[in-house]
């Protein structure tokens, strides 16, 4: 996407201003980020950390790592206040290793940006590790056998606030068959966690109408998370 539709994509929004700044290396060059980037100093939480994503990397549980190119750990800073959580790797994710990184990765991150953060200060992670074949969406099994290491994920990081971008991720992660539009706008929580439900950037590619709802959705985000504080 270049920058002229990004910011085609961002006025459709109604974001009009949002905190410029240079891209870490790992978005430069596409290469994955150091595994202790963002880490406080805490020797434990380091090898809990290593160990995990050692065991992603290794994970035979269900029958996508017969089809993945690289398994999506998740990026960003892990001691951060927000987290970032989508269904599951597409193409693009699943050929870097890196978790939303074609065009609606890209919007994403202008998302972010509008929210006065990179995505350096945030955690972006998905339901499931692997890229299910065609982009379809994860079966139960999947999501099953995903669902420790997104729980000890979440563990470590200790989020302040949750979002769940789009409708796989917000039906998964509350345990519910809702529409998306009755998850919009209120307040949820994910074990304690405030956890508010978004579009997916992908949707919002497709959907122009849609934009301007989801910079409310980030407004209201950015407020629940003030109101906590």
């Amino acid at each position: 996407m270049d920058n002229a539709l990004r910011l085609q994509y961002l006025e459709a929004m109604g974001i009009t201003s949002w905190v410029s700044r240079e891209p870490p290396q790992d978005e430069i060059t596409g290469l994955a980020p150091d595994p202790f980037d963002g880490l406080a100093v805490n020797p434990q939480a380091a090898d809990a950390w290593e160990a995990l994503q050692a065991e992603v990397a290794a994970c035979t549980k269900c029958g996508l790592c017969t089809t993945r190119k690289n398994t999506v750990f998740g990026s960003g800073n892990k001691t951060a206040d927000w987290l970032f959580i989508g269904e599951g790797p597409g193409q693009h994710e699943d050929e870097q290793g890196l978790p939303f990184v074609g065009n609606a990765g890209q919007l994403l991150t202008e998302m972010i940006r509008a929210l006065g953060l990179g995505r350096d200060e945030v955690y972006i992670a998905n339901i499931v590790k692997c890229r299910p074949p065609n982009n379809r969406d994860p079966h139960a099994d999947e999501v099953a056998s995903c669902h420790d290491y997104l729980q000890r994920q979440i563990a470590l990081i200790q989020p302040k606030i949750i979002l769940a971008v789009g409708r796989i991720a917000a039906q998964t992660l509350l345990n519910t068959d809702a529409p998306l539009s009755k998850l919009r706008g209120k307040v949820h929580t994910l074990d304690a966690t405030p956890l508010i439900v978004v579009y997916h950037p992908a949707y919002l590619l497709r959907s122009l109408l849609e934009k301007r709802k989801a910079w409310q959705d980030l407004q209201f985000a950015m407020r629940t998370l003030q109101e906590q504080q």
